[in-house]
């Protein structure tokens, strides 16, 4: 359990900034939903002048921007943006890291077996995603509840939060599995967040083009779509193929890493 708690250690000031991060971001945005509230003029006249394709670029067709769960709806692509940034980053870099700094000499003086230290190293980044999105609940809840002085939202805040949680994991997966398989570790960070980046873009694609909606398979972000939860609650369907997905990646980082010569 030492390479557990050293992992921890070693991102903890990460995690606080990330943590404080999804703080701000979630209380300007509600901020900005309390001045079109108090000025009285409708967010949805408003966004209804912009073309279709900025509204798109900008995520807000589909939701009700005069009800504080359609605006909530929009805040959290970018939350979900900002939560899996930090989880594949993490992913990557957790398992590259000893390489990277050369401090691979660390891992093999310990008595234990690569399969231990991988679970430990999972184990320890499972810790910062949970904590990433229990700090992404609870101001959602709060500052909801302040700028809009209502709780009926809490629901849809907390399935939207699940949410948030398969996305975190899957894209924490894809790092761990990119930095397993990757033979030079300075590139894996950069590889995972590619990876991130394209299916983001591939979002807004299929957005704008119905007709590449097949595509959707492609793209996590299109598995846990704020309208998508708001009007109909998580998909099953897209929750048992991210839990495959998730499963896929966890086997090839521990086969992939267990195999692999470590550069010392």
């Amino acid at each position: 359990m030492n390479v557990f708690f050293r992992e921890l250690k070693y991102y903890r000031k990460g995690l606080i900034f990330w943590s404080l991060g999804m703080v701000l971001l979630v209380w300007s945005s509600m901020v900005k939903y309390s001045t079109f509230k108090g000025t009285g003029q409708s967010a949805v006249d408003l966004v209804g002048q912009f073309p279709q394709s900025v509204q798109t670029i900008f995520g807000l067709t589909g939701f009700d921007l005069n009800t504080v769960s359609g605006f909530y709806g929009v805040i959290f692509m970018y939350s979900a943006l900002t939560a899996t940034m930090h989880a594949v980053l993490l992913g990557a870099g957790i398992v590259s890291k000893e390489e990277r700094d050369k401090t691979s000499e660390f891992l093999f003086v310990k008595p234990i077996t690569r399969d231990r230290i991988v679970s430990a190293k999972i184990m320890a980044g499972l810790v910062n995603l949970l904590v990433i999105n229990l700090v992404t609940l609870a101001s959602s809840i709060y500052y909801v509840d302040y700028y809009s002085n209502s709780n009926s939202t809490n629901g849809d805040v907390m399935t939207m939060m699940v949410g948030l949680g398969f996305l975190q994991l899957i894209f924490f997966a894809i790092g761990l599995a990119i930095a397993a398989v990757s033979k030079v570790a300075k590139a894996s960070v950069s590889m995972a967040s590619a990876v991130l980046l394209t299916t983001f873009i591939l979002t807004y694609i299929i957005n704008l083009n119905s007709d590449l909606d097949l595509l959707k398979y492609l793209t996590p972000f299109k598995y846990f779509d704020a309208r998508d939860i708001l009007s109909s609650g998580l998909n099953g369907g897209f929750m048992v193929l991210s839990l495959v997905i998730i499963g896929v990646l966890t086997l090839v980082t521990y086969r992939s890493y267990t195999a692999r010569d470590l550069d010392v």
